[in-house]
């Protein structure tokens, strides 16, 4: 039975409120925190499970493929099922698909699994946005904002950490058995707190055609991002293969989404100015982001001497001040442009990255540790009057499918930001290796003296040669991580100009917008 096109309640008050929200960012933690948590734990989930490392990577890309697919559909799911009702279900579905994961007898069941959960998971972050936006009065929307996004920052943090030490003190099935209590105690207080308020529901027709469109292309763009710079790109046919169906896919998708009456995805958002702008700075900005918090982990173990828990340590203070200062973003964003806090930490992420590409291999670790900290508040001033700007002036009952279709862009953004930025450093090295390594011959005094002193510690020319081999390959990914920095940080002071193509939000522009980004 079809309900009012949008019903209007009342916001919650006092413990109600506060219970509400640690409900609802628990399930947003417990999401994003799943996202990442599995990366550090896939060596011992392939050795015990009996298979290569590269087949154990399928268990990280089925859920970003599973994921990508889901989200852009929560607008229309919510439509057909109501807001509480599809969270809920989406949390115990999550929940189910955690436990199955934990008992998965092999990498096949395993992999259907971390599908399932990832599909499962798509409305999860978009309805937990919306319903806590529901529950403040308008005038704190911006505060629901900043206190659902500090979850969000803290998680992806936690997830290496948390997925190291479980693993190594527990075991690997613990990082998703940890998703069942947190789901469940999610799942019984929004369903007591939020089940008088659902939305209003209609029979919207299955769009069964740009449903599956969706899935052929997403999943497609989606397998090609992951499995690139393993199978050497457009090297590959099969990486190939999976690009010439996501484009032409994409294609039929678009043309087919913008002429059917009930479309999967509402695309007709993009013809409002605030959000392609914003979805768009806030895609281009996260990619950048995203990619450098990839590649500054993997160059501190990889070439600096630094453990895993040394480089989660470098990376941890990035939510001191995006903690302590987001709440003061959030009650400002509606006295202050948005714009300007935009433009303000994409300068701050400029001039972070910058910093970092001032590092040499002697760069000690206090030194590597200050420009994250500085980090935090680019964070603060990013998520929260960037999606201000995305969601603004749009309608009750048209937030979660536009907070889907810009958690999708961003999502995708990640994606794409972790591959290309990955690839390029590699390329980088190599081709920066190859010519330090041409200046490497008996014609180099140099190098011949440091043959020489390294045969007269006991080496063989071979063990000599090796052990310089070795500085090369540190001094080539050295100056192909300086790149990589001071290539990121020019990007985010160009993105300063696309903030400027919105229009100014008046008033409470964030009592219009649920918080998008994680």
């Amino acid at each position: 039975m079809s309900a009012p096109a949008h019903i209007e309640h009342p916001p919650l008050e006092g413990s109600a409120r506060t219970i509400g929200t640690i409900a609802l960012s628990a399930a947003t933690f417990m999401n994003v925190l799943d996202s990442s948590i599995a990366n550090v734990s896939l060596p011992a989930i392939s050795g015990d499970l009996g298979v290569s490392p590269i087949q154990g990577t399928w268990v990280i890309t089925s859920f970003a493929v599973a994921n990508a697919i889901a989200v852009p559909l929560t607008g229309w799911l919510t439509q057909r099922i109501g807001q509480v009702r599809l969270f809920v279900t989406s949390v115990m579905l999550f929940v189910l698909a955690s436990w199955l994961c934990g008992m998965a007898p092999n990498m096949t069941t395993l992999i259907a699994f971390r599908a399932l959960q990832g599909f499962v998971a798509g409305p999860m972050i978009p309805l937990s946005q919306t319903l806590l936006l529901a529950s403040y009065p308008r005038a704190k929307a911006g505060l629901a904002m900043a206190m659902w996004s500090i979850t969000t920052l803290v998680a992806p943090i936690m997830g290496p950490l948390l997925g190291g030490w479980i693993t190594d003190n527990m075991s690997w099935p613990w990082i998703f058995y940890i998703n069942v209590p947190v789901g469940l105690a999610s799942a019984a207080v929004t369903l007591a707190l939020f089940r008088n308020r659902e939305s209003a529901t209609r029979k919207v027709p299955i769009d069964g055609i740009g449903l599956a469109l969706l899935v052929v292309w997403v999943g497609s763009l989606q397998l090609m991002l992951d499995k690139g710079k393993e199978l050497d790109w457009f090297h590959s046919p099969q990486i190939v293969a999976f690009a010439v169906i996501a484009a032409v896919g994409f294609v039929f998708f678009l043309v087919w989404e913008l002429t059917d009456e009930h479309p999967v995805v509402d695309l007709s958002l993009f013809r409002r100015r605030n959000f392609w702008s914003g979805a768009l700075a806030t895609a281009v900005g996260y990619g950048v982001f995203f990619g450098n918090v990839v590649i500054l982990p993997l160059w501190l173990q990889q070439f600096m001497g630094y453990t895993a828990t040394q480089a989660g340590m470098i990376l941890a203070p990035v939510g001191l001040f995006a903690i302590v200062l987001s709440p003061l973003v959030g009650l400002t964003v509606n006295r202050v442009d948005p714009r300007i806090y935009a433009s303000f930490a994409f300068m701050v992420f400029g001039v972070v990255l910058w910093m970092r590409s001032l590092f040499t291999i002697q760069t000690d670790f206090m030194t590597i540790m200050i420009p994250t900290l500085i980090q935090g508040v680019a964070m603060a001033c990013f998520f929260i009057p960037l999606v201000t700007i995305t969601l603004s002036g749009l309608p009750p009952q048209r937030i979660p499918a536009a907070s889907g279709l810009s958690n999708f862009t961003r999502i995708t953004a990640g994606a794409m930001g972790t591959s290309i930025s990955t690839t390029l450093w590699e390329n980088r090295a190599t081709l920066h290796h190859a010519q330090l390594a041409e200046s490497i011959n008996l014609g180099n005094p140099v190098a011949v003296q440091t043959i020489n002193e390294l045969q007269a510690r006991g080496m063989s020319h071979e063990q000599a040669l090796g052990v310089i081999n070795n500085l090369t390959t540190q001094q080539a990914f050295m100056i192909s991580t300086q790149e990589v920095f001071y290539g990121s940080a020019v990007l985010f002071v160009a993105l300063i100009g696309l903030v400027w193509f919105a229009r100014r939000t008046h008033g409470g522009a964030g009592a219009d917008a649920a918080a998008g980004a994680h």
